[in-house]
C-alpha cells in the first residue's frame, strides 16, 4: 500500500508563552514577560500589512521591507515579493510566497500579496 501524499499545510510556525499567552515569531524568549516556556503554533499565514518601504541598499535593484500583522496577534518583518516594490500598501492582504523565490536569502521570510477570496481557498475574512 503507498504512502499517504503529503500535502504541505499553508502557512508557518510562531511561538506563543505558556505563561502569559503573548504570540512572537522567531523569538528565544517572550517578549512580554521574557519566559523561555514557548509553545510551538500554526499560523494560517494570512496577514495584513502594517507598514511598508522601498529599499536600495545592498543591492543594484529597489525592494520592499514590510512589517506584516497577524490575527494571532504578532508581527513579522518580511519582504513582499511578486509586485513591484513600490505598489505594496498598508492594508494589503498577504500569504507566504509559494515555490522558491529567486534571490531570497536563507531565512528570510518571504511573502506575496493575495486577493480576497482567491478561488484556492485562501482567504481573509475581515
Amino acid at each position: 500500500m503507498a504512502p499517504p501524499a503529503h500535502r504541505e499545510t499553508p502557512g508557518f510556525a510562531y511561538q506563543r508563552c505558556k505563561w502569559c499567552a503573548s504570540p512572537s515569531f522567531r523569538r528565544l524568549l517572550c517578549p512580554v514577560c521574557a519566559s523561555s516556556d514557548l509553545e510551538t503554533e500554526h499560523s494560517a499565514g494570512l496577514g495584513v500589512v502594517v507598514q511598508s518601504r522601498v529599499v536600495h541598499r545592498g543591492t543594484g535593484a529597489a525592494r520592499n521591507e514590510s512589517l506584516v500583522r497577524f490575527p494571532e496577534g504578532f508581527v513579522v518583518p518580511c519582504r513582499i515579493v511578486g509586485t513591484a516594490p513600490h505598489l505594496v500598501w498598508v492594508g494589503a492582504p498577504v500569504r507566504p510566497a509559494r515555490g522558491t523565490v529567486v534571490g531570497a536569502t536563507a531565512g528570510e521570510v518571504v511573502f506575496e500579496l493575495c486577493e480576497y477570496g482567491t478561488d484556492d481557498g485562501d482567504s481573509l475574512r475581515r
